[in-house]
């Protein structure tokens, strides 16, 4: 049995208090944004030419204890040790001893995207052997599958990935949008992002899926224009991304943007105006797809 702490704080004190955390015995320790998944949802991203943002001003850390932890005594002590005045709010959630490798392959099944596409972890048969069948296992990227704004993306481009096409998948995460595009039939494929963790991960699914997909950091310029132009990754990022992301499209090209709730469409739509009028190519879960023709 084991302890996990959820406290609340702010992007002042986040770092110094996840460090106090642990080293008063934290097993792990994580931040996360306290408005994920709300319109006050705040993007870490890092652009060329763009400061990284600091931690979340509503921060969320999660840190793990053994069961017999004095939580309240640590908590305490931490609190003082990070500059805080009194101690944040945190809830206690007890965690079961478990067969944890087990647990995550059960909450993995295959994901059939359409009739022919599948995602399908490396510990399952395909359900459809005649399928596209990407083998995808959860990792340090985000991006297997489940989530509506990579099913949207992965059932966008089975509707318009062309034989020979050159595709931009830009903040690739895992790579599966790139690998999708790949096996789909394009023939230049491109994944881009900004954490190291992600290229690795997506450089090994493309290597296990036998995609042929070139991978890059942001932090080195393109000099390439694409086809197909695809990027999940959130309204923000989106936004400052407009002018890099329409220079890559040559004349005609198609684009694709999601990770943008339903009332953040305008938002997206005025960034990448006069260049694309973009309009809601599908919907899922109050996430949608925003696509439309390079001028």
């Amino acid at each position: 049995m084991w302890l996990s702490v959820a406290f609340a704080t702010d992007a002042e004190h986040a770092e110094a208090l996840s460090d106090a955390l642990l080293a008063r015995g934290a097993l792990s320790v994580g931040v996360e944004d306290a408005d994920a998944g709300t319109e006050r949802e705040t993007p870490q991203f890092g652009e060329p030419g763009h400061s990284p943002a600091p931690l979340w001003a509503h921060s969320r850390i999660v840190a793990l204890f053994d069961k017999a932890a004095d939580v309240p005594l640590i908590a305490a002590a931490a609190a003082g040790e990070a500059g805080l005045g009194a101690t944040p709010p945190y809830d206690i959630t007890e965690v079961a001893e478990q067969d944890w490798v087990r647990l995550t392959q059960s909450q993995f099944e295959p994901i059939r995207i359409n009739e022919r596409l599948w995602i399908v972890p490396s510990w399952h048969e395909a359900p459809d052997p005649q399928a596209i069948n990407l083998e995808l296992d959860p990792g340090l990227a985000f991006g297997t599958g489940s989530h509506p704004t990579t099913r949207l993306c992965l059932e966008w481009l089975c509707s318009h990935v062309q034989a020979g096409a050159s595709v931009l998948d830009y903040g690739c995460g895992s790579g599966i949008l790139a690998i999708a595009a790949a096996k789909l039939g394009g023939a230049r494929v491109v994944g881009v992002d900004i954490d190291d963790n992600a290229l690795v991960a997506a450089a090994g699914n493309a290597g296990r899926n036998h995609a042929t997909v070139q991978l890059a950091h942001s932090r080195h310029p393109l000099d390439m224009s694409f086809d197909i132009v695809v990027a999940n990754i959130l309204t923000n990022p989106l936004c400052v991304l407009a002018p890099l992301l329409t220079e890559r499209a040559r004349p005609g090209a198609l684009i694709a943007l999601s990770g943008i709730l339903s009332a953040q469409a305008e938002q997206v739509r005025q960034a990448y105006r006069p260049a694309f009028d973009l309009t809601v190519w599908a919907e899922r879960e109050g996430w949608i797809l925003l696509e439309g023709v390079r001028k």
